[in-house]
């Protein structure tokens, strides 16, 4: 075009003019020419484009780029093609998308990102960008603004609310601090607004009502205080509210009642809301998947309407003040999956009282069902096995259950954790247990199980937390305990098992805790335990365990507590125990001899137990342990001497001493030989004369008194 210009202008030059007036064609040549150059500038700007130079700013800043994203961003290709860039079709050269996602970059977002001024799309989530939100206020055009999961501090500015077509506001996981921008009810446009996981405060701007295209709100993880302010229920469009785990205060706001259209997911959890919910909650808001209420302070019943939210797929309501029983109405919602109700005061104490957990087998999808620490009495139900077949996690510890574990359960193949701890359950659980094969975790403790431990719990290779403590169980410890290869938590504490720790215990090598304590367990501790390399807590106090401290042990680099208290170990305490960083050495109670260690461990009295070891002497000390006897050579011969000798002479005087009972045993009796008669040639003497000479045994006669009597 530039071309054609200039042959128009040389043309128009060669011909001939009228003398004293200027010529029409050089001036339109001029025009043209000024034209022109208007032309050619907006022609080359694709070559000459800003825009790379502001990326060039911006790649400068990176600091980390792991995965060598930034490689091919050279000059000898256009930006347009460079890996996360997307330039307009319309304005050639204009960068209308930064895309550069999941990539680990680090560093400071280059403040030149703000100078591009076509960008409709930035998106740098997930990354480690640190420092502060670039300048937005140029970026008129921006729609996406997606800067979450960094590491981003310093406060939102306000001017963010310049960028009016904004559609999508995603801050969330970053370090963001101050008040969210009280004009950002102005963003008309907005139908995304995430600042959730920062260190925001403050309250929940009111003006928020005025996006009436909202969709999605979260506000969760901010520390926000002050009530939830009523214009939130003007957000006629909003299908997922979450406000949760800030400090907010009031009642259960009834002007989100009136979202009764949209509102799919509601969460208020980890607040202060107090007072009763409302009981038409289930009417006004029917088309809820997902209610979260948890951790708060509402009182009252479980609203009845609840059972009316047919779409109802996870309801959560533990940790309030909830009182009374629970709404049998919650067996008509037969899409859920979640029912969390744990930490409340509900009841159940007569067999109506417990119609709800009849009402739950309608409950056909149900996955996960939570009872933990309520009020409820009396017998489980047998109808626990008609729940769900799907129902992987229930937990109802934490009650006043008592009597048998119904047969039943055993149906609920599914169950990958199992909690009935803390309650007054009773019997044996071998007719049930074995059944439950993909079991992961199970907690009977603080009951009252007897019997022995059933060999069916070898069928439950999967396993990784098995916790029967504070029961009556007794037997031995099954060697199938080995079975267990993903065990990692082992309690079987304050029990009355009896008999050696298998030495299959060496198999549980992803073991981290075993608790062994309280039992009446003999024999030594098996050598083969020093296999579990990543054990961190062993207990065996209390019981009858004998033999040495396995020097073993020396090997087990991750132990931090060892009790092995109250038992009757002996021998020297192995010095090699000195290289564990331990914060528990208890070897209290036991017949343990000879001097203590004095390095590593032993040298911190706030962690080492000693006493009750009466043959123990010197260490450190602040231990304040007697001091050893220091023996001459002679002395110490002498005194093994005497360790020798005295167990030698003490067995030949025994075996003496049996040979001298067996040779008079088999010895012959002999007859008693006749001892001749003194009492023959002694005068006879009648108790009648006796009296009369001593006048009847008068204290005037008596001689004296022997020990053989009297004498007068």
């Amino acid at each position: 075009m530039f071309t054609l210009y200039i042959l128009q202008v040389t043309m128009a030059s060669t011909r001939p003019r009228r003398p004293g007036k200027p010529s029409m064609l050089i001036l339109l040549a001029l025009f043209l020419l000024f034209f022109g150059a208007i032309r050619i500038k907006c022609a080359t700007l694709p070559d000459n484009s800003t825009d790379v130079l502001w990326l060039q700013a911006f790649r400068d800043e990176i600091s980390s780029d792991p995965s060598g994203w930034f490689s091919s961003w050279n000059s000898s290709s256009d930006h347009c093609l460079w890996p996360g860039i997307r330039c307009s079709r319309t304005h050639p050269g204009r960068v209308v998308a930064l895309e550069l996602f999941g990539l680990n970059l680090a560093g400071q977002i280059s403040s030149s990102v703000g100078n591009l001024t076509f960008l409709r799309t930035l998106n740098l989530s997930t990354n480690s960008f640190s420092g502060q939100l670039p300048p937005l206020n140029h970026l008129q055009k921006l729609q996406v603004l997606d800067l979450s999961i960094n590491q981003l501090h310093d406060t939102i500015p306000d001017a963010i609310v310049n960028c009016s077509k904004l559609r999508t506001i995603d801050l969330s996981k970053n370090s963001l601090v101050g008040e969210i921008p009280p004009k950002i009810g102005v963003l008309s446009n907005l139908s995304v607004l995430r600042l959730s996981w920062n260190n925001l405060t403050g309250v929940i701007p009111p003006n928020l009502g005025n996006i009436t295209s909202l969709e999605k709100l979260g506000l969760a993880f901010i520390n926000l205080t002050g009530n939830i302010p009523d214009e939130l229920g003007k957000l006629k469009s909003v299908s997922r509210l979450a406000i949760g785990s800030n400090r907010l205060s009031g009642g259960f706001p009834h002007s989100l009642l009136n979202l009764s259209n949209s509102l799919e997911f509601l969460s208020l959890s980890y607040n202060m809301l107090s007072k009763e919910l409302p009981s038409t909650i289930g009417d006004s808001l029917p088309n809820l998947q997902e209610l979260f209420l948890n951790n708060n302070m509402f009182q009252g019943q479980i609203p009845t309407s609840l059972g009316n939210v047919s779409a109802l797929g996870r309801l959560e309501l533990g940790s309030n003040n909830l009182t009374g029983e629970i709404t049998s109405s919650l067996g008509k919602l037969y899409n859920l999956h979640y029912l969390s109700l744990e930490c409340n005061n509900l009841e159940a104490i007569g067999s109506q009282s417990w119609e709800f957990f009849n009402a739950l087998t309608n409950c056909t999808s149900l996955e996960t069902l939570i009872l933990t620490e309520n009020q409820l009495h009396g017998a489980i139900p047998d109808t626990i096995g008609n729940l769900s077949p799907g129902l992987n996690y229930l937990s109802i510890g934490g009650n006043m259950l008592s009597g048998t574990v119904p047969p039943s359960i055993g149906r609920l193949g599914s169950l990958s954790f199992l909690g009935l701890e803390y309650n007054n359950l009773t019997g044996t659980i071998e007719e049930w247990i074995g059944k439950l094969t993909k079991l992961g975790g199970l907690n009977l403790q603080v009951n009252s199980f007897t019997g022995p431990l059933p060999a069916s719990l070898s069928q439950l290779t999967g396993l990784t937390e098995l916790n029967l403590g504070n029961n009556k169980f007794e037997g031995p410890i099954p060697p199938t305990l080995g079975h267990f290869q993903h065990l990692s938590d082992l309690n079987l504490s304050c029990n009355n098992l009896q008999g050696n720790i298998p030495i299959q215990v060496g198999s549980l090598t992803t073991l981290q805790t075993l608790d062994l304590s309280s039992n009446k367990l003999t024999g030594e501790i098996p050598e083969t335990l020093s296999k579990c390399q990543g054990i961190l807590n062993i207990q065996m106090a209390q019981n009858f365990l004998v033999g040495t401290i396995p020097i073993s042990f020396s090997l087990l680099q991750d132990l931090i507590v060892l009790n092995i208290s109250h038992n009757n170990l002996s021998g020297d305490i192995p010095a090699v125990l000195n290289g564990l960083q331990l914060s528990v050495l208890d070897l209290s109670y036991n017949n343990l001899e000879g001097e203590i260690p004095r390095d590593g461990v032993f040298a911190d009295a706030a962690v080492v137990l000693l006493q009750g070891n009466l043959g123990l002497c010197g260490g450190p000390m602040d231990l304040r342990m007697p001091a050893c006897q220091a023996f001459s050579l002679g002395k110490k011969v002498t005194y093994y001497l005497i360790r020798v000798l005295i167990p030698v002479f003490g067995f030949m005087s025994l075996a003496l001493l049996l040979y001298v009972l067996l040779l008079v045993k088999n010895t012959p009796n002999r007859e008693c030989l006749a001892m001749p008669s003194f009492g023959e040639n002694f005068l006879k003497v009648s108790y009648k004369d006796l009296a009369e000479a001593t006048l009847d045994f008068s204290e005037s006669n008596l001689i004296g008194r022997g020990s053989y009597g009297t004498v007068y």
